[in-house]
């Protein structure tokens, strides 16, 4: 299968992309235009793979995407492109309009121009697959069930709002125009390679460096944990066997309270790497809670499970641990980043 996927160098789009070379036959044109959370990095160890190929180009520009389905010839789109974080959304949600919700329409125009030019059985085999959010179906109270793909929507962010807009979007072009598009909806990715503005990242490299670790609140909001390297697999037997129209939610059963997470990072990095200063759980500093920050997020990957013959391998425990060694392992990386890209400053307090 040739797969032409938007947003390779970022965080779940690279483990997307090392999965299909390590663990595939496919082959993979990696279309990112590297905004700042992308990273050639991330792709390194596969970029030498002759199945391999970047196009530095932006989903918005249409006509670029146009060239590039007539040139490449891909026989599934999978579609990672986006700009993700809720408090960059809050200080500037016009570049999350842009990508999310123009650019979702750039690419699916030049996708139905490309696919119409396909025989039958082409047409037939091809698919294209969005990769969303749960977020786009708002917050759940303590005893609300988790979300499935049945849950309306209900955005709270400008980020989960333009993600809702391009689902509606994904969805529209399937209903309308017959173009074989399904979504996927997944929980809070964490593992290697991951930016380092997200919580997990930050707070371990600020726990590795000694610094404060920023709960929002009290520390009581709920995301469902997904280790990066699973939800790659789960994305890639998708588009092998997704169906038109569908939609699944990728999910690993791993509930937690923010400030459980910052306690076994804490608790990680004091085994791995002990502090002489004592137990990095003296850094943690509760701070001003962001506007509008959902309560609890939940997926129940019941029919995502079945439908794909996937489940998560790794529970919260085994993967925040591989987590903690790799920014161990990797201080090069986001030593780098730190010194010239995000220091570590709070993002998302406007008002």
């Amino acid at each position: 299968m040739r797969i032409l996927l938007t947003g390779g160098c970022g965080f779940i789009g690279s483990a997307v992309v090392r999965h299909l070379i390590r663990n595939t036959e496919h082959s993979v044109l990696n279309v990112d235009c590297m905004t700042y959370a992308a990273s050639e990095d991330t792709v390194s160890e596969v970029a030498g793979d002759p199945r391999y190929s970047h196009a530095r180009a932006n989903i918005v520009n249409g006509v670029e995407m146009q060239r590039l389905f007539e040139e490449y010839r891909p026989d599934a789109v999978m579609h990672l492109a986006a700009e993700s974080h809720v408090d960059r959304s809050i200080d500037g949600p016009g570049v999350f309009i842009q990508t999310n919700v123009v650019g979702t329409y750039s690419l699916l125009e030049a996708a139905r121009k490309y696919w119409n030019t396909l025989g039958d059985a082409e047409k037939k085999a091809f698919r294209f697959h969005h990769i969303s959010t749960d977020e786009v179906f708002g917050h759940l109270e303590p005893n609300d069930p988790p979300f499935t793909e049945t849950t309306p929507y209900d955005p709270r962010s400008p980020y989960s709002a333009s993600k809702a807009s391009s689902d509606h979007l994904v969805r529209a072009w399937f209903h309308t125009y017959g173009l074989p598009t399904f979504v996927t909806n997944t929980t809070n990715n964490y593992g290697i390679w991951h930016f380092p503005e997200k919580l997990i990242p930050l707070v371990t490299i600020n726990a590795i460096e000694g610094r404060e670790l920023p709960v929002y609140g009290k520390g009581e909001n709920v995301r469902d944990w997904l280790f990066v390297e699973d939800h790659a697999e789960a994305l890639v037997k998708a588009v092998e066997t997704g169906k038109p129209g569908e939609t699944y939610a990728i999910g690993a059963r791993q509930p937690r309270t923010n400030l459980e997470v910052v306690k076994k990072i804490c608790a990680v990095l004091d085994e791995l790497q002990p502090d002489p200063a004592g137990p990095r759980e003296r850094l943690i500093r509760f701070v001003t809670d962001r506007p509008g920050h959902d309560f609890r997020y939940e997926i129940d990957p019941s029919h995502a499970e079945k439908e794909l013959d996937w489940k998560a391998e790794h529970d919260f425990e085994s993967g925040i641990r591989k987590t903690v060694q790799w920014y161990l392992d990797n201080r090069a990386w986001w030593e780098g980043i730190r010194s010239k890209r995000y220091t570590g400053q709070r993002l998302g307090a406007s008002k």
